[in-house]
C-alpha cells in the first residue's frame, strides 16, 4: 500500500499581537507538538489545515503527499510552493508519512495517540462498531480493538507499547489472540480517518 500523510500535533489557534489599534492579521499560528509549541505562518497553517480536509479520502487511505501537493496547487487560492511547504512540515514533524500496512513498530514507538472526541459506544443495529464524534454526532465507527486503543493508549509511553499491552490482555485479563503487529495494523488503517475528523491526534513522544 502507498504511504499516507497525516497531521501531527494539536492546533492551538491564531496568536495576535498586543497592539492598538488591533491588527486583524495573526502574528502566527501555534501548534502543540510534543513538549513544544511551534509557530506556523499563514502559508504553513494553510498546508497543515489542508491535510485534514478530505475525510472520505482519509477513510479510504488515498491522501498521500502527492494528493496534498496537488490539492494545494489547485485550491481556490493556489499555493505555488506547495511541494516545498509540505516537505518543510514533514521535516519539522508536523506531518507524518507512513504505510498503514507496512512495518509499524518504528513509527508507533515515536508517537502517542490522544482522544479528542466523545465516545458514543455502540448501537443495537451495529453492536460490532464503536462510534466517536462531536456534539452527539458520530463521525467515525471502528471495531473494539481500535476503539480501546483510541480511548486508553495514551496511558502508555508510546503507541507501540500500548499495542503490546492490548495484545497481551483484554478486558477479562485473558490473552486477546492478537499480536502487537495486528493491533497496530488495525489502528493504522483507521488512524487517518480519526485524525481527519479531529477525533484524535498524534503527538511525538517526549524524552524526559
Amino acid at each position: 500500500m502507498a504511504r499516507v500523510i497525516v497531521p501531527v500535533g494539536f492546533s492551538l489557534g491564531p496568536q495576535h499581537r498586543y497592539v492598538r489599534p488591533a491588527d486583524p492579521e495573526p502574528e502566527s499560528w501555534e501548534v502543540h507538538l510534543g513538549g513544544d509549541m511551534v509557530d506556523l505562518n499563514d502559508a504553513e497553517i494553510g498546508v497543515y489545515g489542508a491535510a485534514f480536509l478530505d475525510v472520505e479520502g482519509h477513510s479510504n487511505l488515498r491522501v498521500n503527499r502527492d494528493w496534498l501537493v496537488q490539492s494545494l496547487l489547485t485550491a481556490p487560492k493556489p499555493q505555488a510552493d506547495a511541494e516545498g511547504l509540505v516537505t518543510g512540515l514533514l521535516e519539522r514533524g508536523l506531518l507524518l508519512e507512513f504505510d498503514p500496512e507496512g512495518p509499524l513498530e518504528e513509527v508507533f514507538r515515536r508517537y502517542r495517540l490522544f482522544p479528542t472526541a466523545e465516545g458514543m459506544g455502540t448501537t443495537p443495529e451495529e453492536p460490532e462498531y464503536h462510534r466517536m464524534g462531536h456534539h452527539n454526532k458520530a463521525l467515525v465507527a471502528v471495531h473494539n480493538t481500535t476503539y480501546t486503543m483510541w480511548a486508553f493508549s495514551f496511558l502508555h509511553p508510546n503507541l507501540w507499547t500500548a499495542c503490546e499491552y492490548l495484545a497481551a490482555v483484554d478486558e477479562g485479563e485473558e490473552p486477546s489472540g492478537l499480536t502487537a503487529s495486528q493491533v497496530a495494523r488495525e489502528v493504522a488503517l483507521n488512524l487517518p480517518m480519526m485524525i481527519a475528523t479531529q477525533c484524535a491526534f498524534l503527538d511525538p513522544v517526549v524524552d524526559l
